[in-house]
């Protein structure tokens, strides 16, 4: 099966070229996402714009839900890395005001999109986890974990247990509509998760 792309004969087969045309195809499935929303985006689609073929996404991507979630944590990661202020309660604090501040947004809404669509869809869900969730946990561990070093968390707490208590309240008023997400929202989550850390209410299962 042939990887050659549309527009590309020219040049010489290599890794500088591959990573180009990846970038390609992730910014075309971010566009495309955006102008018709997850339902409305084919690999076709996302193939033609980046001047690629069906192939060469299949390539690097087993399915849609795939490349269109990697394309959505790439197109705003670089504006949403785990803070880092120097202290535990201004990582949380400032993470959850960035949070609270992405969530009302236009890609906020995508997001949305993402995580109902995902309730049926097992490839999308599945994406959504590695490829968004994961990613963004990884990171919060690194940050968490040398607050456990210094010793403003305990060494025994759960840090993915932190981050469902930072991250859930968000989500679940992302979905639910029942409260409104506001700065003011995100302060009060603040203040329960750091209640929540100094009554050590946050240890490993079985400490």
């Amino acid at each position: 099966m042939s990887n050659q792309l549309n527009g590309d004969s020219n040049r010489g087969p290599g890794r500088p070229r591959d990573e180009e045309v990846r970038k390609r195809i992730l910014g075309a499935a971010s566009e495309l996402l955006e102008e018709l929303g997850f339902k409305g985006v084919t690999v076709e689609a996302i193939a033609e714009r980046a001047g690629a073929s069906k192939a060469t996404v299949y390539r690097w991507w087993p399915n849609k839900a795939s490349v269109v979630t990697e394309a959505f944590r790439h197109s705003v990661s670089p504006d949403f890395p785990f803070a880092e202020t120097g202290s535990l309660c201004g990582d949380i604090k400032e993470q959850l005001r960035r949070f609270a501040k992405f969530l009302v947004g236009r890609r906020g809404r995508l997001l949305t999109a993402f995580l109902i669509a995902a309730q049926n869809d097992t490839e999308l869900a599945r994406a959504f986890r590695d490829l968004w969730i994961a990613p963004l946990r990884a990171r919060g561990r690194v940050v968490l974990g040398a607050h456990q070093a210094s010793g403003e968390l305990p060494a025994d707490a759960d840090l993915d247990l932190v981050m469902d208590m930072m991250f859930a309240p968000l989500y679940y008023n992302l979905i639910t509509g029942y409260r409104p997400i506001s700065t003011a929202y995100a302060e009060a989550v603040t203040r329960a998760v750091l209640n929540g850390i100094r009554g050590q209410g946050i240890r490993q299962q079985g400490s």
